[in-house]
C-alpha cells in the first residue's frame, strides 16, 4: 500500500466528524509509541512548554544516570541513544526554543559527566556537533534569544 500525501490526507480529515477524527487518533496512538507520545505532547502537555522542557530535562537526568561507566563502548551508546530521545522531544514540540534549551541541557550534562568526555574522541565530536547545531538554530532566532543563548554557549565552551 502506497501513502498518499499530505495535502489529500488533510482534504480527506476535513470531511469527518469529531467522532470520526477521535476514533482515528485513538486507533492511530495504538500503532507507535511515537505516535502516543506525540499525542500526550498534543493535548496535555503543548500549552506548558517550560513544563515540557522541565520534565524532559528530569528524563534526561535519569537516562545520564542510568549509563553504564564501565566502557566507552557503552557511554557513546547511551549518549547517541539520549541524543535520540531529544531529537524526537524537540520535534513533537517544533519550537527552536525548545529544542535549544534541550541540547544546551544535553551538552552540560554531558560536558561535567565523569569520567570525561575529553578522553575520547567519538563524544567530544558529538559534544562539537551539538555546540554547532545550537548556533546555526540560536542564528534563525530573534535578536534577544540569541544574545541569551550566545552566552550559555559561552559558558559551555568555557
Amino acid at each position: 500500500m502506497k501513502a498518499v500525501s499530505v495535502a489529500t490526507i488533510k482534504k480527506e480529515l476535513q470531511q469527518l466528524s469529531p467522532d470520526e477524527l477521535t476514533e482515528l487518533c485513538l486507533r492511530l496512538s495504538k500503532f507507535k509509541k511515537e505516535n502516543k507520545e506525540l499525542l500526550t505532547y498534543l493535548l496535555f502537555e503543548s500549552h506548558d512548554e517550560t513544563g515540557y522542557i522541565e520534565s524532559v530535562q528530569q528524563e534526561i537526568d535519569e537516562q545520564f544516570e542510568l549509563i553504564n561507566i564501565n566502557s566507552y563502548f557503552y557511554i557513546k551508546k547511551s549518549v547517541r541513544k539520549i541524543l535520540r530521545n531529544i531529537k524526537k522531544y524537540a520535534r513533537y514540540s517544533l519550537k527552536k526554543e525548545t529544542e535549544v534549551e534541550l541540547l544546551l541541557y544535553f551538552c552540560k550534562k554531558l560536558k561535567t559527566f565523569k569520567p570525561s568526555i575529553k578522553n575520547n574522541i567519538t563524544l567530544t565530536n558529538i559534544f562539537e556537533r551539538q555546540i554547532l547545531l545550537i548556533k546555526k538554530i540560536v542564528s534563525t532566532l530573534h535578536e534577544d534569544l540569541q544574545y541569551d543563548y550566545n552566552l550559555m554557549l559561552d559558558e559551555l565552551k568555557d
